[in-house]
């Protein structure tokens, strides 16, 4: 019998070894490509711990205090995007628990997982009642407590929020909750009420000039200071932006210098040129030379709630137009906006916006 049970291993066939041969030749290759693996560059320089998180000193301050205490109390993290409250909530989570409890302790649901009612009353409920045990491999001192995550929290339906509030409170022993979204003002009052609020406020552009610099650096990127800053102004306080347009420009140039002229490419900016042209034909007065314009522009891909927006900041600024002339177009603006946010037709709206812009400078 025992022969019969060793039988099998002894004997050698030629297509199962191949067949090893071939799975090994798949695991080494997988291995040697998970060391080349490309990993965005937004994740590779997400800050791995609470001190690396840029220009939000009073939420750094508060969660260091926190962590040396081993104590949080329910947070709630709001602002614009790409301003560091995924990152930040993470690297404190990573630094109270360490690397390896890290996964066991914190649940983190996204926009994009389901967070119906029912989840909320089943699954965030069951880990919320759990108690939490056990200490750190390293030795430092490990809370008592579990952390769950609701990221962008402000798409949560009011119905799924009124059924986290009980239970906050009911597993306070054993759960934080941090809520991270964009609008404080779309989460109910209950909740913003049980928790600590910090607003993060957008990147300062010396802040982001350093970081894009250090990203540089460390990548080996040729990027002249006008194209560092432009980045700055085009991405508006989202460092999350603007690390992306540096990696496209970085793989569109190939080694060589970025300019000005690329990051302007790469971020769908309309030239300044283009939208100078736009407003010298609209002060010519000829509705045929401003159709062929709108055409163009439609045609060469240019978005129009892009030119929209660079509009309404060169008529703010100008000094060539009086209050008056700008307050309609402004409010022109506003409903353009409105509109394309609605789904209407991008050439119409280009051709309404342009036609009251000329009637308001031909008018003198």
């Amino acid at each position: 019998m025992q022969a019969f049970l060793k039988g099998p291993s002894s004997i050698s066939t030629k297509p199962p070894a191949a067949k090893e041969k071939g799975a090994a030749g798949a695991a080494g290759s997988s291995g040697e490509g998970k060391k080349l693996k490309p990993i965005p560059w937004v994740e590779k320089y997400r800050p791995k711990n609470v001190d690396e998180v840029a220009f939000q000193d009073e939420v750094v301050a508060v969660l260091k205090k926190s962590l040396e205490g081993a104590d949080l109390p329910n947070l709630l993290f709001y602002g614009p995007p790409g301003t560091g409250k995924t990152s930040t909530i993470l690297a404190a989570a990573r630094e109270l628990y360490g690397p390896e409890l890290f996964r066991q302790r914190v649940l983190e649901l996204n926009a994009s997982d389901e967070r119906g009612i029912q989840v909320i009353r089943e699954k965030v409920k069951a880990f919320a009642q759990l108690t939490a045990s056990g200490s750190r491999a390293d030795g430092k001192v490990c809370p008592p407590f579990k952390i769950v995550i609701l990221d962008e929290a402000d798409s949560m339906t009011s119905a799924a929020q009124a059924a986290l509030r009980r239970t906050m409170e009911k597993e306070s022993k054993t759960t934080r909750f941090c809520l991270i979204c964009n609008y404080i003002s779309r989460i109910i009052e209950p909740l913003t009420s049980r928790c600590s609020k910090f607003r993060f406020k957008p990147l300062s552009d010396k802040i982001q000039q350093q970081r894009l610099l250090d990203v540089s650096e460390k990548e080996h990127v040729k990027i002249s200071s006008e194209a560092v800053s432009y980045l700055v102004k085009v991405s508006e306080g989202d460092l999350r932006k603007a690390i992306t347009f540096l990696q496209s420009a970085t793989r569109l140039m190939g080694g060589k210098e970025i300019t000005e002229k690329i990051v302007t490419e790469i971020a769908g900016v309309i030239p300044k040129e283009t939208t100078d042209e736009l407003v010298s034909v609209c002060q010519s007065g000829s509705f045929e030379k401003l159709e062929t314009l709108a055409k163009n522009l439609i045609n060469e891909g240019y978005a129009v709630a892009q030119l929209v927006n660079q509009l309404h900041d060169a008529v703010v600024e100008s000094e060539d137009y009086s209050d008056k002339q700008k307050s309609v177009i402004v409010e022109k603006l506003a409903e353009v906006d409105k509109c394309l946010a609605d789904g209407a037709d991008e050439y119409l709206q280009l051709m309404s916006l342009c036609a009251l812009v000329m009637q308001q400078l031909t008018e003198n």
